[in-house]
């Protein structure tokens, strides 16, 4: 509290005193973080708010560096800030997989993120001519627990294996576990799927190639989280990928329907809509694990709720933990939970941290406990017409 005002006069004094209220702030949501190998540019992560950005210290496009390409289609796509790790020059399909690997130790590869506050997409762009799944299994395997750790979302491309079983017509063989990644666990919540690749035009060619789709992907992640929120599924007539000529396959019906259950995540091409996202499964989405987080914008909601009351509440830490700090607390996360039900993101929500919540143990122990429960909207991915005809004239 400051002192006593020093009056010298008849009249009237203003005194501002702080009120001690603290809020909450939401964490942004689209930040994309970028690993691969660039034409030029420095080692340590930097951030990129447009294409020229890019263009200026990194090169560009260019033939045989697929980072680029998934860069530009970010821009394009509705991104706006994107974290951009350059890794050093591409050798064997085994020495690129480990050089964007990196080592947690030198915080090198994707842990050259380390050093990044927040990121919340990480895309791994792979060169399209690389066929070799097998070196990057283990790549994708460690960049989706780091995902997992750091609350952020992987969207890794597909194998080159799908490509070839979708020329054969065989969907039924096409599996989640080709990525590599362990789709039992947990860290699959944070992972996004989709098939197939997209085609547009080479660097400096007027001839199509296929090219991964994370980056396009991203950006309209981005974009939708800017137009909607995060709590609104990145898929649809108004997920638009732009900058491309089309996608690798056209895919029916049937086929989407082999591949949805199984929680990848489909582009498809529609007369007057042209190229979408058709999808929004987590990797965790397959019917027959019946995830809580089965659906993309769930997930991020709940990964955008544990990131921002997390920062929100540091100011807890080292307080007396007693009944005003846990009353405080309740507060400011209830508001923050308040503010996102009028924003339409979820039903409703609870809020607890009282002796309900901690033993006498946890309190010795200087541990608080808050819970918070919320009940999040699902996309509609399936919306059914019944049609009945009535029997009888119809009245004139």
């Amino acid at each position: 509290m400051p002192g006593p005002v020093d009056v010298s006069h008849p009249g009237i004094y203003v005194e501002e005193i702080a009120s001690g209220a603290k809020s909450i702030t939401g964490v942004a949501t689209s930040i994309c973080a970028f690993v691969g190998y660039a034409v030029t540019g420095p080692a340590e992560p930097l951030d990129c708010f447009s294409q020229a950005d890019f263009v200026r210290v990194f090169g560009g496009r260019a033939s045989g560096y697929p980072l680029g390409d998934a860069v530009e289609d970010f821009f394009r796509n509705g991104g706006s800030h994107a974290v951009i790790v350059r890794v050093p020059e591409p050798g064997t399909a085994a020495g690129r997989a480990a050089n964007l690997l990196g080592d947690p130790l030198q915080q090198t590869g994707i842990y050259a993120l380390d050093s990044i506050d927040l990121f919340n997409l990480l895309c791994i762009p792979r060169d399209p001519a690389d066929a070799c799944d097998d070196e990057l299994q283990p790549l994708y395997q460690a960049a989706a627990a780091y995902c997992h750790k750091r609350r952020a979302m992987l969207i890794p491309d597909p194998p080159a294996v799908w490509s070839d079983h979708a020329r054969q017509g065989r969907f039924d063989l096409i599996r989640p576990a080709d990525l590599g990644i362990d789709v039992p666990e947990p860290a699959a919540r944070n992972c996004i799927a989709y098939f197939p690749r997209i085609k547009k035009l080479k660097p400096a060619s007027d001839q199509t190639g296929v090219f991964a789709a994370c980056g396009a992907i991203a950006g309209i992640i981005a974009r939708t989280d800017a137009a909607r929120g995060v709590w609104k599924a990145p898929a649809g007539i108004e997920a638009g990928i732009e900058g491309i000529t089309g996608l690798e396959f056209d895919l029916t019906d049937e086929q989407n329907g082999r591949l949805n259950p199984l929680g990848i995540n489909c582009l498809r091409q529609f007369p007057g809509v042209g190229p979408v996202l058709w999808g929004a499964r987590t990797l965790r989405g397959a019917d027959v694990l019946s995830d809580a987080y089965k659906y993309v914008p769930v997930r991020r909601l709940a990964l955008f709720i544990e990131e921002s009351i997390s920062r929100g509440i540091r100011f807890a830490l080292f307080e007396p933990n007693d009944e005003i700090l846990w009353s405080k607390l309740r507060r400011i996360v209830v508001d923050f939970m308040d503010y996102l039900l009028r924003q339409g993101a979820s039903y409703g929500h609870h809020v607890s941290c009282d002796r309900t919540t901690m033993s006498q143990d946890d309190i010795d122990r200087g541990i608080v406990n808050i819970y918070v429960g919320f009940a999040p909207l699902k996309p509609a991915e399936f919306v059914v017409l019944r049609f009945q005809q009535q029997a009888g004239q119809a009245r004139l």
